[in-house]
């Protein structure tokens, strides 16, 4: 589509929200953030009603599923893009299907399935390998069968795909700090989870290239007062990331509370399973049943398997429950994952020269109006409720 804008009452760019602006697209990418009184005359304008706000568009790092479609299950190109239609329905944008621990076959077999999904669709950003390099002390819904030590193949797979974002979570006692170190330096990104690694481990870990912790306080070592582990190092890292899924199920509002208070980037993650986006309330993870039950995913002896949350929601709980403004939700949905994968000067803001990725939505409820992704509009799933 040539020249365009898009305007708002309330247009937040990842720093400011600026009030009566426009987004000037073109093609792919934004060229400019004006006032909308400067729009020329000539230019179609598709104004947002009301007091809508746009922002830019959500990114989720962590996605197992949704649509009804289990990655792990479906570990195809149509799978992960059938996934991604789901969750752009709640105003995510950019996502990395991700990969419970499984086989080195479906390992491969995933790499390959979303290279070929990010060549179709530009919401793919990669890949996120959740395992199998994991504590067999902090299993999860993770099948132990599957953990094991990384091996050169491992390290053949996980960096061959330069131009994707690939992301690893791993426990550091689990492997060499030479393979960290490895995997970082191929430009991967290393995230401790699913661990029992000490303070000092995860401290080495972090000199070594670990930058991320995944859902943090969940499946890792517990704070403890002569026993910091890896939240008490994660908390202290100014030069790391660490998500959170604020269904209310995996971690206290409180504690979360507390995390915000640290050093290190906060980011909302859904760790969504199939039934986000889908119509059913069961699926199966490794043979056996997970349901939906009070807003939770869990298996029959009642752990937790993922989540049953979406974006907009995260971001509607985290003003909520969390006490943050609007614009600190919508960074941390945002701009801070685009800044963890290294996207920071392409994605999360809306800036001249950055992806025209954007969502609009309705506050306070973060009702979900549109979402573009690489300037391309989603209007048949205008007006989608966030917590459909």
């Amino acid at each position: 589509m040539p020249y365009h804008a898009i305007a708002a009452r309330n247009v937040f760019d990842g720093i400011s929200v600026l009030n009566d602006h426009a987004v000037i697209v073109d093609g792919c990418h934004i060229v400019d953030v004006v006032p909308r009184a400067s729009v020329p005359e000539s230019m179609p304008v598709h104004a947002l009603r009301g007091d809508a706000w746009l922002a830019p568009g959500f990114i989720d790092v962590q996605v197992n599923g949704g649509g009804d479609v289990l990655f792990n299950d479906t570990p195809t190109s149509a799978g992960i893009l059938a996934i991604a239609a789901a969750h752009r329905r709640f105003g995510t944008t950019g996502l990395l299907p991700t990969l419970i621990s499984d086989t080195p076959d479906k390992m491969r077999t995933a790499m390959a399935a979303a290279q070929s999904a990010a060549s179709e669709n530009p919401a793919v950003l990669g890949i996120h390998f959740e395992g199998p390099f994991l504590s067999p002390d902090k299993p999860g819904v993770h099948d132990q069968e599957m953990f094991r030590a990384p091996t050169p193949s491992d390290l053949e797979l996980l960096t061959s795909w330069p131009s994707g974002n690939v992301l690893v979570t791993l426990a550091p006692e689990r492997v060499p700090l030479d393979f960290i170190r490895e995997l970082s330096l191929a430009g991967v990104r290393v995230s401790l989870g699913h661990s029992m690694a000490t303070y000092e481990q995860t401290q080495e870990a972090l000199a070594a290239g670990l930058t991320g912790f995944t859902h943090l306080y969940n499946a890792m070592r517990p704070l403890g007062s002569r026993d910091p582990g890896p939240i008490a190092a994660a908390l202290e890292a100014p030069a790391a990331w660490f998500g959170m899924i604020v269904d209310g199920a995996h971690v206290t509002p409180e504690m979360l509370r507390l995390a915000l208070r640290g050093a290190a980037h906060p980011m909302l993650v859904t760790d969504a399973m199939p039934p986000v986006g889908g119509t059913k309330q069961t699926f199966t993870l490794y043979g056996q049943e997970i349901s939906v039950r009070d807003g939770r995913c869990m298996r029959a002896d009642g752990t937790l398997a993922g989540a049953a949350i979406d974006m907009a929601s995260s971001v509607r709980n985290a003003v909520r429950d969390l006490h943050l403004p609007l614009t600190s939700a919508l960074c941390f949905a945002s701009t801070e994952p685009a800044e963890f994968l290294g996207l920071g000067t392409v994605l999360g803001r809306l800036a001249p020269g950055f992806r025209a990725d954007m969502v609009a939505f309705d506050a306070p409820d973060i009702r979900i109006l549109d979402t573009w992704i690489a300037g391309v509009p989603a209007a048949a799933h205008t007006h989608v409720a966030a917590d459909a």
